[in-house]
């Protein structure tokens, strides 16, 4: 639990509400939480998701996992401490899309079910749509094309998820896809199909 430092502030809310935002952009703002392990699929399932909603018109963006520790998160290493308080900035910053009415698709590994879990509870019902990319460790490393597999069993690579770190699979996500056995397409049609079937996207009036 990261403790409040500042004192002496108080929560302003806008003038213009979540749902008049939703209204205006036509779609419910939600995170899609791509969990899974290192090459598992994540990124690729999270940009051919966006790549569709942009296309049919949806405000979106992905938050990816590399990307975000360019800037960010430049400053955390991968101890459980520093991958937890990564997973924390995030859920932060996924919540300010969602409040604005954005679908943010967020590709991280996130390997702890508590550090997913304090991410949905920043979220309100329905918001945080987790979806396990499923693939299992030894294929994952057959398409590792950046070697990081390797180095890990190696000792290159310290505190590897799925190595030298765990890895703890979700228990109830909302949509779980096995990367193994559908293309990126069949996986992304599944996704999009969920999004209609909630109501987060091509809603009469919305």
């Amino acid at each position: 639990m990261v403790l409040q430092k500042a004192s002496n502030i108080v929560w302003h809310d806008g003038s213009v509400t979540k749902n008049d935002r939703e209204n205006a952009l036509g779609q419910r703002g939600v995170v899609l939480w791509f969990t899974g392990l290192s090459g598992s699929g994540k990124s690729t399932l999270a940009r051919e998701v966006e790549k569709r909603l942009f296309a049919n018109g949806h405000h979106c963006y992905v938050l990816d996992g590399d990307n975000i520790r360019f800037g960010l998160n430049r400053n955390l290493g991968f101890s459980p401490a520093d991958r937890t308080e990564n997973i924390r900035r995030i859920g932060e910053v996924a919540k300010l899309f969602t409040e604005a009415g954005i679908i943010v698709l967020t590709a991280f590994i996130s390997p702890y079910r508590e550090d997913r879990e304090m991410a949905r509870a920043l979220m309100t019902e329905g918001e945080f749509i987790e979806i396990f990319a499923q693939c299992p460790v030894f294929e994952c490393e057959r398409r590792d094309v950046k070697g990081l597999y390797k180095k890990a069993r190696t000792g290159e690579i310290k505190e590897f998820t799925g190595i030298s770190a765990p890895y703890e699979e979700p228990l109830r996500p909302e949509l779980s896809v096995d990367t193994t056995l559908l293309t990126p397409g069949e996986a992304a049609d599944l996704i999009m199909d969920y999004l209609k079937s909630q109501d987060i996207i091509g809603i009469e009036g919305l």
